[in-house]
């Protein structure tokens, strides 16, 4: 039975040749890529306020010179913090920092990880077992604790945050794509290479490599919303961005001191909100474009 799909079938030429078509139902297609393209156009609105932010921040986002604790429109359109700084350029600014740094926390992971696990799925034995011990001891801890931990020995600074975020990221990447190779290199054309003298590495660029990119993508566009979260958390416990830094966690920890003026914290862990939710959604559009079932027998339909 298919529930969760339709087969139509159509008789052509006197033979009565069947061909079944596989197809999403029209609302599920409809509904995810109405999403998708939401979350896309959101998160691409952030990256375009991170890269413009100096020219479109209305007041330095450092300066003082403003009437402290002011509520919104009351002469600026998200009000004032306790230290006379403009929260909607604070906001910005904060863009210009949370937003490219998960984006290369995000990458570093995917390098170092696809590359460790590409390494440990493709020649075995004891490399195999060497990288996923290493993996398998990342993993045992709670991620945000390591990273809390890591952050804190290394010191309070962006840079550290980055570095103990990337600590604890790597291993799932890593994982992946050592199954993903496993289930790959014992397939018919990558044997066929190697007896034609392909050298390991030509195998796993020219054989491996596409046909691991696509969930290996799908897994980091879910990610820049984990690493944003997670920034924003060590930022938020005194473990990422210091005074006077406009960064979102950092933001959001300063308005604990402070809740009656509520707009303190409701705006920057709203840009939070919709960026996280953003990337979500464009990680599940991702996934129901690469996923082979959606595209399998999807216009042409195959010949039974």
């Amino acid at each position: 039975m298919h529930d969760a799909s339709t087969l139509v079938t159509e008789g052509q030429g006197p033979a009565n040749t069947t061909h079944l078509r596989w197809r999403r139902p029209s609302w599920r297609r409809g509904r995810f890529s109405a999403l998708g393209i939401a979350g896309a156009a959101i998160a691409l609105g952030w990256i375009v306020v991170a890269i413009l932010g100096p020219v479109i921040e209305p007041h330095d986002p450092l300066a003082q010179d403003l009437p402290r604790l002011q509520a919104p429109g009351q002469g600026t359109l998200l009000g004032v913090d306790a230290l006379g700084r403009d929260v909607f350029s604070r906001l910005i600014a904060g863009a210009g920092v949370t937003i490219p740094l998960s984006l290369l926390l995000v990458v570093m992971s995917v390098l170092i990880g696809a590359i460790l696990g590409s390494v440990a799925g493709f020649f075995g034995r004891w490399v195999d077992e060497s990288i996923m011990r290493i993996t398998d001891l990342v993993m045992a801890f709670p991620t945000v604790i390591l990273a809390m931990v890591i952050a804190a020995a290394l010191g309070a600074s962006l840079l550290n945050a980055v570095l103990a975020a990337l600590i604890v990221s790597w291993p799932s990447y890593a994982r992946l794509t050592r199954g993903l190779v496993l289930s790959l290199r014992t397939s018919n054309y990558v044997v066929a290479g190697q007896l034609l003298g392909f050298s390991p590495l030509r195998s796993l660029k020219r054989d491996i490599a596409p046909n691991v990119i696509g969930p290996i993508l799908v897994l980091a566009s879910l990610d820049i919303g984990t690493a944003i979260l997670l920034l924003s958390g060590l930022s938020f416990l005194g473990l990422g961005a210091k005074p006077p830094t406009a960064e979102w966690g950092s933001m959001v920890s300063d308005a604990v001191q402070n809740f009656d003026a509520w707009w303190l914290g409701v705006f920057p862990g709203l840009a939070i909100l919709t960026i996280v939710v953003a990337f979500n959604f464009v990680g599940d559009a991702l996934r129901d474009a690469l996923d082979p079932k959606s595209n399998t027998l999807r216009g042409g339909g195959s010949t039974l």
